[in-house]
């Protein structure tokens, strides 16, 4: 198994574990609420009559079940198209769309990040959580923020939080392990990468905020420690 097959195998385990531990905007862990930058930027689509949305690394639907919930309130037109790797992501997202109403307005999609083709200016909203660092080389990243920025509708808006800087550390022996994801970069190669696929572009927010929080990988209790950036830009 080479590395990439391996990282993915580690990370579906932990996903697959946690969409079948934890209920979707439930308390317990990071699925309890959609991430706060992101709804903050729907008002910014209130005067629109459609609003095609990208959701790269979608999930269970944290980000995309509120966006088509805002999309339906706002009684405007459009969709949100969800893409992710996993079958058990693109299945709970279906059974979570039923749920709060909003099966016509999502559109789950299996496939890489990298393997999805975007269409040029088909989206007013690009969002990617937590999801292009898992792309499968740094090549790859620039591939796909291309694409982005190419599939961005003038005016669109693109919200990225990327992890830089990654560090996993066993907690019972404190020794560090091999980072499981696909591109771990330093904040300021990062950043410049950021910079130059969005240049012309107005910066909404950029910011990075370092964290650290406990998962289990197996039966190993793992802290993971993360210098997480915040890129939000306008095409104008």
């Amino acid at each position: 198994m080479n590395r990439i097959d391996h990282i993915r195998k580690e990370e579906k385990a932990y996903h697959d574990f946690c969409y079948d531990n934890y209920t979707l905007f439930e308390g317990g862990s990071w699925l309890h609420k959609p991430v706060s930058t992101v709804v903050e930027l729907l008002p910014l689509f209130a005067s629109y009559k459609r609003v095609n949305v990208l959701d790269l690394g979608s999930g269970v639907g944290r980000n995309s079940i509120p966006i088509a919930e805002w999309i339906r309130e706002a009684d405007v037109l459009g969709k949100v198209v969800c893409v992710d790797l996993l079958d058990s992501a693109t299945e709970k997202l279906r059974t979570y769309a039923k749920q709060f109403h909003v099966s016509t307005l999502i559109e789950p999609i299996k496939s890489t990040i990298e393997s999805y083709y975007i269409k040029k200016s088909a989206f007013d909203f690009i969002v990617a959580v937590s999801s292009l660092e898992h792309v499968e080389s740094e090549v790859a990243l620039h591939t796909v923020l291309k694409d982005m920025a190419a599939g961005t509708k003038s005016g669109g808006i693109n919200c990225i939080i990327i992890n830089s800087d990654l560090e996993e550390i066993d907690v019972e022996t404190s020794k560090k392990l091999d980072v499981k994801v696909e591109v771990n970069l330093s904040t300021e190669q990062m950043n410049h990468i950021l910079e130059n696929n969005y240049k012309g572009w107005t910066v909404l927010k950029s910011l990075v905020k370092q964290l650290e929080y406990k998962i289990t990988r197996g039966e190993r209790e793992i802290l993971l420690r993360t210098k997480a950036i915040t890129y939000v830009v306008k095409n104008n």
